[in-house]
């Protein structure tokens, strides 16, 4: 199993020098790769969490992080794509693939938060089949030299997209999602599946035996598909009754990462953001580099 880290993007220590010491750290220990998560919105009444409040922008800062490093992989986890345009986004990230030298991981979702829907003007209606020609679209640009398309959601005129990005065929396409349908539609059409933050990863075992049947009836290589599970690390004091995966003492942590390393898990990357006390516009932004350059010291490859 690989393993990743994410950028600060959420939150008081998501600042330009913070981003470019955890992501240059992160390389130097060997990490594969480096995320960032899409939250357009914050409701002015009530709230979805503290490390929704005040989020950076996933495309601009790994574009920004891409100058800053060398070898290390670059991903979104994830894009919404109800609320842009495929053709806007195959040439963002086509320019971020060429930028960076053919490192990036491409990873979309489907949305739930109504006001950025709203905001947006996307339709929640028929997501799923939306995703699948979303996906094809991202594809067709990417790789063929003219491009011509007409769907149910997209049309896109007999055109020419130049330049394609540095990876060949196009850089990996992964799907987040956590219900049966959404984990069938992975293994039907994308490279991969990407675990929300909320996912139960007791029994993410079952979510990637899904993936991997769905990929099997449809024709394809179960074993060629990349399984990347968010990791929402907690260091905590170590023995809570009540303690959930990831979140504990960095001993008790580094034997969940061990058991996820057995139920089918590619890649886990190790998530700082969704700490309340890491995430928060609140909290102290240097107390939370200093606990992440522990964990990144602790949970480095090879370590």
């Amino acid at each position: 199993m690989e393993v990743g880290f994410a950028a600060p993007v959420s939150g008081s220590w998501a600042t330009p020098e913070h981003m470019i010491h955890v992501a240059r750290r992160a390389e130097r220990l060997g990490y594969r790769s480096l995320w960032t998560f899409q939250r357009l919105l914050y409701p002015a009444e009530g709230g979805y969490g503290e490390m929704y409040r005040s989020v950076q922008d996933p495309v601009v800062t790994l574009s920004f992080l891409a100058a800053h490093t060398e070898r290390i992989r670059l991903g979104t986890a994830v894009l919404n794509l109800p609320f842009v345009s495929p053709v806007l986004l195959a040439k963002q990230l086509s320019t971020l693939d060429i930028v960076s030298g053919g490192r990036l991981d491409v990873g979309l979702g489907l949305g739930w938060s109504d006001d950025e829907f709203a905001a947006t003007g996307a339709d929640k209606r028929e997501r799923g089949k939306r995703a699948v020609e979303f996906v094809r679209v991202l594809r067709t640009l990417w790789t063929e030299e003219v491009v011509e398309h007409a769907g149910g959601f997209y049309r896109v005129p007999r055109t020419r997209m130049e330049p394609k990005p540095v990876q060949r065929p196009h850089p990996p396409v992964l799907l987040g999602g956590g219900v049966p349908e959404a984990l069938r539609r992975v293994g039907r059409v994308a490279d991969g599946w990407i675990s929300g933050s909320q996912a139960d990863l007791t029994s993410i075992g079952d979510a990637v035996a899904t993936v991997k049947t769905a990929a099997a009836e449809a024709g394809r290589d179960p074993d060629a598909l990349r399984f990347v599970c968010r990791g929402a690390v907690r260091v905590r004091p170590a023995g809570a009754a009540d303690r959930k995966p990831l979140t504990g003492s960095l001993d008790e942590i580094r034997a969940d990462v061990a058991e996820l390393a057995g139920r089918g898990i590619t890649e886990l990357f190790l998530d700082l953001n969704f700490d309340p006390e890491i995430g928060s516009p609140d909290a102290d932004p240097a107390a939370s580099l200093r606990r992440a350059d522990e964990v990144l010291e602790a949970f480095a490859p090879g370590a």
